[in-house]
């Protein structure tokens, strides 16, 4: 059974916590240095995703939504980056995240992603 999301924006720090089952433990997964996702690894599901430097993340540009890459993928095993994919691909995770792919070459592929903007109250 899932709780309701719960969202928090910290203005001083410039960061949104989204936590989708808010009081659940959970396991961090670093995408790069701003996202940091929380997962229940057992059930392969998202518990949370907190996102830093939001308000410059979020900003559209002339071109549209700013991507970042998902450089923390890299590093983990095939399997977990698997799993946090397929994460990033569900919902709650894709009603925040845009995932899509930068491919500098044919055989070469960067996953990165894009952020929804919220309405953010002042």
């Amino acid at each position: 059974m899932m709780n309701k999301s719960t969202i928090n924006y910290d203005d001083v720090s410039d960061t949104l916590y989204i936590s989708f089952t808010p009081g659940e433990k959970g396991t961090g997964v670093e995408l790069n240095d701003h996202l940091l996702l929380r997962v229940n690894k057992s059930e392969k599901r998202a518990i949370g995703l907190t996102i830093f430097e939001y308000s410059v993340l979020s900003q559209r540009t002339e071109a549209g939504l700013r991507s970042v890459p998902l450089t923390g993928l890299a590093s983990m095993s095939d399997k977990a980056r698997e799993m946090v994919l397929t994460i990033l691909q569900m919902e709650p995770v894709s009603q925040f995240l845009r995932l899509s792919v930068y491919a500098p070459s044919v055989t070469e592929l960067i996953p990165i992603t894009s952020i929804e903007p919220l309405p953010i109250p002042a």
